[in-house]
């Protein structure tokens, strides 16, 4: 039962796969004319991009940073929801695509700050007025806390697309009488509907988390 209910979220399905090809194909496929004609679809996306960068400019530094945060978060919200659909391999329910996101990201970060803004980084490292005998265990907490936060962001994003997609597929495996079809059918409309939302939020929440490591830089 365990492996058959963890087998969904399985991404080899051959020596062809194109499990992990899909994460990009989709950018691929779509026509030209979508990006330059404008429809229902296109004027949501750009209504949607407009507010995403109303909200991470104001916490982010560096203006020119902002194309790649919503480059990603156009990656994280397309391949979220695609793995809605049924039968298709949901990428960002794996550690390995959540993880190549998050940990070129902290790393950039982490680089640069180093280089560029040592005395900074000290500081946050070692915040002013702390006592000689604290300090030791400050640097300890501080360097876990800074090591961590890829794993973090990874582990929030696969997490939380992981337990929806488990639990409509408990709710489809355990459909035994057909006088409860009607009320499954109804409950599963409703997951895929928070579901919808959890990835749309996730997305948001990876982007800003790394606009506010970014902003201790």
């Amino acid at each position: 039962m365990i492996t058959n209910l963890f087998s969904t979220f399985d991404p080899c399905t051959g020596i062809f796969s194109i499990n992990w090809i899909r994460i990009l194909i989709i950018l691929i496929i779509i026509p030209n004319n979508f990006w330059i004609l404008n429809n229902k679809t296109t004027i949501i996306y750009k209504i949607l991009l407009i507010t995403i960068y109303k909200e991470i400019k104001t916490l982010i530094k560096n203006k020119r940073s902002t194309l790649i945060i919503i480059s990603i978060f156009i990656l994280i919200i397309i391949n979220n929801i695609i793995g809605l659909i049924p039968y298709i391999f949901t990428a960002s329910s794996h550690l390995s695509f959540s993880l190549s996101i998050a940990m070129p990201i902290w790393t950039s970060l982490i680089l640069f700050g180093w280089i560029k803004k040592t005395n900074k980084i000290f500081k946050h490292i070692i915040p002013s007025g702390t006592p000689n005998l604290l300090i030791p265990f400050i640097v300890l907490i501080e360097t876990i806390r800074n090591i961590i936060r890829p794993g973090s962001l990874a582990v929030r994003l696969s997490a939380n697309i992981i337990a929806g997609h488990l639990l409509i597929t408990l709710l489809g495996n355990n459909i035994k009488s057909i006088k409860i079809i009607i009320i499954t059918i109804i409950i599963t409309i409703i997951l895929i509907l928070f579901e919808t939302a959890v990835s749309i939020i996730q997305s948001y929440v990876f982007i800003t988390l790394s606009t506010l490591y970014s902003r201790e830089i």
